[in-house]
């Protein structure tokens, strides 16, 4: 009997060959004339490949159809990749997050400030400020913002080290934490006792946690948690594991902060 490959595989198997190519997945969508969405799409298995995209990918990753279909492709696969894809690649997995403190703290103490008279604004709703003020920003420059890691629990993502990192503030007068009520569930409240050191911040930072408080500094806590739970990077993520910055590459609209390149005919 023939090897079936599902759509999954044949994502995987397009990743992982991209990857040995030292592509980035804009250049591949350009080189087979489909969208940057569409190819991660793809590589998610979420997108079928038509027999026209499966012949243009054939030349540009270099394979053949016949060997693409068989169960162990991957494993007869002896790619080389050139010196400056090499580059490429190494550049690419430099994505692991490292938790800049100062900047964690300033961030942390610009949205208190900005969102300091909105009795909304407990910790939960902090926690879901804080990642996607980071995860918007990777999606949109490939720079980590504060390099704070993610964790996916129940409620949505929560940023790792949080509660050291504010017993160290409380500690050093910059916060004040405050227990109370909202709306007659407890609610658990930090008050900026200084003001965040913008010095630290790049324009473009600031930017995108402005549009972030914008956007989601007036949401309840169970709006912005159900929200949070939409978001693929968090939807994708078995749960207690480490969400990956990556996985903002993958996400749409109304998540999608970037706008990508689309080839006309696509």
């Amino acid at each position: 009997m023939a090897y079936e490959i599902s759509k999954k595989e044949i994502g995987e198997r397009i990743a992982t060959l991209r990857s040995k190519k030292g592509l980035s997945q804009e250049d591949l969508a350009k080189s087979i004339a489909i969208s940057r969405p569409s190819l991660t799409q793809i590589e998610l298995g979420n997108r079928s490949v038509s027999l026209s995209e499966m012949q243009k990918l054939s030349i540009t990753l270099g394979f053949s159809l016949d060997d693409f279909m068989t169960k162990d492709f991957l494993a007869n696969q002896s790619l080389q990749p050139s010196d400056h894809s090499a580059a490429e690649i190494t550049e690419e997995r430099i994505s692991v997050p490292t938790l800049n403190v100062n900047k964690f703290k300033n961030v942390l103490l610009y949205i208190l400030e900005r969102c300091a008279g909105k009795p909304n604004v407990g910790e939960t709703v902090l926690y879901k400020l804080l990642y996607f003020s980071d995860f918007n920003y990777y999606e949109l420059y490939e720079e980590h913002l504060t390099g704070a890691k993610y964790k996916k629990l129940p409620y949505g993502p929560v940023p790792q080290k949080l509660d050291a990192i504010i017993n160290q503030m409380i500690d050093a007068n910059q916060l004040q934490r405050i227990k109370t009520e909202f709306k007659g569930y407890p609610q658990k409240r930090y008050l900026p006792l200084e003001k965040a050191d913008l010095t630290v911040l790049k324009a473009s930072e600031k930017d995108v946690i402005d549009k972030v408080i914008e956007q989601m500094s007036d949401w309840s806590a169970t709006a912005i948690s159900d929200y949070s739970h939409k978001d693929l990077p968090w939807e994708v993520t078995e749960e207690g594991k480490d969400i990956s910055y990556n996985l903002a590459f993958y996400r749409e609209l109304p998540y999608s902060v970037r706008v990508y390149d689309e080839e006309e005919n696509d």
